[in-house]
């Protein structure tokens, strides 16, 4: 029968039930339901439902329990259709569940109440709350309500689930709790640095949270609580007070567990004092320590005194922890201390020291300075005196130059590498560490030497003579000196001037004129050797230069006068700036012109006449002269780099100072442009001129107040190309219409050039009046792309091409043919191949029955015949071929032709009346141009009737005939030339209705 598909769901609730199933097909008027519990047979509880409902909820039912469930639908004619299926409640969650340790670090108990209704047993899962790891899974009997659970971790926290377990089914309840915690051991405090403790210690994994407390037991304040997770095993304190001691208590906690741990006591370091220094006190023989007084706390500090380089302690004193300084009286003069500073802090020390410390010395006494006769040397010796050495200091003119020092015991110096003829003072003191004593002063002088590097130079003057020396390596009281005329030893003048005098001017000498100057150092008492210079005042330059140019023979002519004054001779130098090489000519004290030859032609010279005496010139002011030039050579015109420039050049022959450079246009004489340019320029580039013209070139050489004038030159500048260059075929003939316009500037002609693409021939070449804008080339083969270049020709000049590419018009084919093989669909077309090229041809197939294009067939350019197929039959067909080049195309004539007609088919004959003949047919589409119908006397076989008639026509009527007389009918469709017969047909005329009455 029909099954219901019953099925249960309890939706969550452990003492309900919710029954649904599937209303039968035929549908049902009703529904009853019963529950029983599981193999027991008799109802618990019994439901009914109405139509149209497909679900049924059963309360108050006992958690756990497993039931039957009978569904049963009531049909038509009182049928009924039962389903019975099993089903379980859920069973209730345990209730007052608990988990306590009872104070255990490592166990757990759990306990609980059992929840109504019926179960299979207990799930137990235990789970360590942080790692979320199981810790145990057991299943216990369902009477069991406790459980221990044991060797745990001390201090954690762990989660149980407890699951009530009925068949496939489960309710569960959690609770939370956590072990005691564990007490850490081996608790250590220690200091880490003046400000900071480490404490560590042991056995710190039991609990959850370890609780530190440091107290500062100086001033009993807690500094620093910390509360740390669990694994932590050390801690360092920091920002404590330095040398102070401080008390650390240690807990743990576990949930609400806690456990008091033990504590521990330590000491931070204390800082040592900074800047200890040790210095001089007021009193005599004293010296008092001082320091700061570091951060923090200290007991007290203790103060050494030590002596000497080796630090050996003399005294000792101790001091409370706020002083800052100590003074130590009754010290011996001139004795190094140091001293030591230490803070003391329960068990700890911190040190710091001074720099050395001296008392101060007394002076030397006994002191003497002996020069020993000698220049560079002073002696000076003392009396031995307590200290650590002896300062010394030699100073000439109250600036030292020399100091020493010295260790003690030491009672005299000798000063090498003295100033000589210099005045020294000697100074001695006593020196104890940074104190000096008062000193003792005595003054020598030493040897004078002669004046180094002694000059005599005129300085460019011709009356007055300058005497320098160089007193830096030694020294004086003075300087005396004698002028003498070195020829002949007459003595002029005395000089004498003081120590600081270096230099000496005499005036009032005669120029070119040689002297010698004796000069002698003084220094007190004693005056060096003497030393010697020579040299000439300078001489006075010559008057009245100049130079004048002499044609033939080419050269310049130099003349000039004698100054006042000894000369030993004149020196003449002529140079070109334009040459390297240049003239220099002597000439005695008495000549006064000289005349030079051979110069280089338009060129300027320069001459300059320099008077000798001695080592020393006097130089005139210069003169100038060009000599005449020569014309230039090789004159050149070309075409620039663009077209509307000229590049000139030539070649310099003659010298000259610069050149000028005229252009005009070489049909007049009028000079359009003029440019200078320097000498050495051998070229030049001239723009802005108009393209394609003619130019003519001449160049002026200058040479001073001199001019001469090259050849003339003439050249053309490159014409600009034509604009605008298009080629197009004549639709006339096989040519091209090349078209341009005209660029700006002038011209001789064009040169054009046709070049066949694809073609190894060379090209054809054409040319055009400089005034034509357009030109046709004849003669070319049809259906052929040509390369057209053009240029502007000016004298032996193009311009750049230009180029475009064009395509003559095709050749249309020739004997085009249209021919019927003898088919009803089917026509053949040929031609032949025209001359020339083409892209391919359009073969066109019109039907001239309908009016209309059929058939468009694009072929290869060498085909030449096609093949129409499927035609209508009994039509007549136009064909045109065309050739195709690019967008140019040439077609043939038209030629036309039939396709056979269809013969006619099922002809029927009939005589509706005496003397009428009735013929019908049928044709397949527009199988024929049309019909032709003959009537034949079948016994005479006299031909009676003859009809054409159009193509649509399928019957016809036959009048006036012979009432019953058999005739025959012969019915043949026709297109054009073309015909197709039906069989003959014969049928008699019916009798007369006189006869048949």
């Amino acid at each position: 029968g029909t099954l219901l598909n019953v099925s249960v769901s309890d939706h969550g609730r452990s003492d309900s039930l919710l029954v649904s199933w599937d209303e039968p097909e035929e549908g049902a008027k009703g529904y009853s339901l019963a529950l029983s519990s599981l193999g027991s047979g008799r109802p618990l509880q019994n439901g009914s439902a109405g139509p149209n409902t497909t679900s049924f909820w059963f309360h108050g039912l006992t958690p756990g329990t497993r039931y039957e469930i009978e569904v049963t639908a009531t049909v038509a004619c009182l049928e009924t259709i039962s389903q019975t299926i099993t089903a379980q409640t859920s069973p209730s969650p345990v209730h007052n569940l608990s988990l306590s340790s009872g104070g255990s670090s490592a166990s757990l108990r759990a306990a609980w109440a059992h929840g109504p209704g019926q179960r299979d047993g207990y799930g137990l899962v235990l789970y360590h709350s942080d790692s979320q790891a199981l810790v145990r899974n057991v299943s216990i009997p369902p009477s069991t309500s406790t459980f221990l659970f044991d060797g745990l971790l001390a201090g954690s926290e762990y989660a149980l689930k407890v699951s009530t377990l009925t068949g496939s089914s489960q309710a569960s309840t959690s609770a939370h709790q956590w072990t005691a915690p564990s007490i850490p051991t081996q608790l250590r405090l220690s200091p880490g640095s003046s400000t900071s403790l480490i404490a560590s210690w042991a056995g710190a994994g039991g609990a959850a949270w370890l609780h530190l407390e440091l107290r500062n037991l100086l001033t009993q304040t807690v500094t620093t609580t910390l509360s740390a997770r669990r694994g932590l095993s050390s801690y360092t304190f920091q920002h404590l007070h330095p040398g102070t001691q401080y008390w650390l208590g240690l807990s743990a906690t576990a949930g609400s567990y806690t456990a008091v741990g033990p504590n521990a006591t330590a000491w931070t370091y204390p800082l040592s004092p900074g800047n200890v220094t040790l210095s001089s006190a007021e009193e005599q023989s004293s010296l008092q320590a001082r320091w700061s007084i570091p951060v923090g706390h200290r007991d007290f500090y203790l103060v050494t005194l030590r002596e000497g380089e080796d630090g050996v302690p003399t005294r000792n004193i101790s001091v409370g922890g706020d002083n800052g300084h100590v003074t130590f009286h009754g010290l011996s003069p001139g004795k190094q201390y140091s001293v030591q500073v230490t803070v003391v802090a329960g068990p700890y020390q911190a040190s710091a020291f001074s720099t050395a410390a001296w008392t101060e010395p007394l002076a030397p006494s006994g002191v003497s300075l002996s020069s020993q006769g000698s220049p560079h040397s002073l002696l000076a010796s003392w009396e031995e005196a307590m200290g650590e050495g002896y300062l010394l200091a030699l100073s000439p003119a109250e600036y030292p130059v020399k100091n020493s020092s010295l260790l003690k015991g030491v009672t005299s110096f000798t000063y090498e590498g003295l100033y000589p003829g210099t005045l020294y003072t000697f100074e001695v003191s006593t020196v104890a560490g940074p104190y000096t004593s008062s000193p003792q002063c005595i003054s020598n002088w030493t040897y004078p030497l002669p004046p180094e590097q002694l000059t005599l130079s005129n300085g460019g003057h011709s009356t007055s003579l300058q005497a320098s020396w160089r007193a830096a390596s030694s020294g004086s009281t003075g300087y005396t000196g004698t002028l003498l005329e070195t020829k002949s030893q007459e003595w002029v003048r005395n000089v004498t001037v003081g120590n600081d005098w270096t230099n000496v001017t005499l005036e009032d000498l005669i120029p070119g004129r040689q002297y010698t100057l004796e000069v002698a150092a003084v220094a007190g008492p004693y005056r060096s050797p003497v030393r010697s210079a020579t040299d000439w005042t300078y001489p006075l330059a010559p008057a009245g230069v100049t130079l004048a140019n002499t044609r033939r023979p080419l050269g310049l002519s130099a003349f000039w006068d004698k100054a006042a004054g000894d000369v030993d001779q004149f020196h003449l130098q002529l140079y070109s700036k334009s040459h390297a090489a240049q003239r220099n000519i002597s000439v005695g004290p008495n000549t006064h012109n000289f005349t030079f030859l051979g110069l280089s032609p338009g060129t300027q010279y320069f001459l300059k006449v320099t008077v000798l005496s001695g080592p020393y010139r006097s130089s005139s002011h210069f003169a100038t002269e060009w000599t005449y030039p020569l014309s230039l050579a090789n004159v050149s015109v070309q075409p620039g780099r663009r077209p509307q420039e000229l590049h000139v050049s030539w070649v310099e022959s003659g010298g000259g100072r610069d050149h000028l450079v005229q252009l005009s246009v070489a049909e007049s004489l009028s000079i359009i442009r003029n440019v200078s340019v320097p000498r050495g320029v051998t070229q030049l580039d001239l723009e802005g001129l108009v393209p394609g013209s003619r130019y003519r070139v001449e160049i002026i050489s200058q040479a001073g107040p001199h001019r001469i004038s090259s050849q003339t030159a003439i050249g053309y500048t490159v014409p600009l190309p034509p604009r605008s260059l298009s080629a197009s075929p004549v639709s006339t003939a096989w040519a091209l219409a090349v078209h341009w316009e005209t660029a700006p500037g002038q011209r001789d002609g064009y040169l054009l050039s046709v070049l066949e693409e694809g073609s190894s021939a060379p090209p054809r070449n054409l040319e055009a009046g400089k005034d034509s804008t357009n030109v046709t080339v004849p003669q070319l083969e049809p259906g052929t792309c040509y390369l057209v270049g053009i240029w502007a020709v000016a004298g032996p000049y193009r311009s750049l091409p230009k180029n475009v590419t064009s395509c003559t018009v095709p050749a249309a084919p020739t004997n085009l043919s249209l021919m019927n093989p003898g088919s009803s669909s089917e026509l053949y077309t040929s031609w032949n191949k025209p001359p020339g090229r083409r892209d391919h041809y359009r073969v066109t197939l019109y039907s001239l029955s309908t009016q209309s294009r059929i058939q468009v067939q694009t072929l290869s350019p060498d085909a030449q015949n096609i093949t129409w197929t499927h035609l209508e039959a009994g039509s007549r067909f136009a064909v045109q071929v065309t050739a195709v080049k690019g967008s140019s195309e040439a077609s043939s004539v038209n030629v036309t032709q039939w396709t056979h007609p269809l013969a006619p088919a099922n002809l029927t004959l009939g005589s509706p009346s005496a003397s009428v003949l009735l013929a019908s047919w049928a044709a397949a589409g527009r199988g024929a141009e049309g019909f032709v119908v003959d009537v034949y006397d079948t016994a005479s076989g006299t031909h009676v009737g003859h009809t054409v008639l159009g193509g649509n026509a399928r019957s016809h009527i036959f009048r006036s005939l012979s009432p019953g007389t058999l005739y025959s009918v012969a019915l043949r469709a026709t297109a054009g030339p073309f015909h197709a017969s039906a069989p003959n047909l014969t049928h008699c005329t019916r009798e007369s209705d006189a006869l048949l009455q």
